[in-house]
């Protein structure tokens, strides 16, 4: 069990898709550009059977910001993409309302 320690290490923020491509080893996976405040990333998410290329240029989503970098199938990931699934859909963590990209999420 995660205590309310280990949770405070997170950092969630909203992020904006600035650009969003096909990931070159994987079929069910993305490489999104994103913009946190000033800063620019690059995430891997398994987002490609829900979500269309033209779909997610431009959304404003919830994105974990301070974990480690990994490596998924060959390209680099700086942050985790929030999303809820069941057994039959997925779909992204975003804000109610417009909001800059950066904000914090509490």
């Amino acid at each position: 069990m995660a205590s309310i320690e280990d949770f405070r290490k997170l950092e969630f923020r909203v992020a904006e898709i600035l650009e969003a491509a096909y990931h070159p080893q994987a079929d069910k996976l993305y490489v999104l550009d994103i913009r946190v405040g000033e800063e620019k990333k690059r995430i891997v998410a398994g987002i490609r059977n829900f979500y269309s290329l033209e779909e997610l240029k431009g959304k404003k989503v919830v994105v974990v910001n301070n974990l480690e970098p990994a490596v998924i199938r060959g390209v680099e990931s700086q942050g985790m993409l929030l999303a809820a699934s069941d057994s039959q859909t997925l779909t992204l963590v975003t804000p109610e309302r417009p909001i800059d990209a950066g904000a914090t999420v509490k």
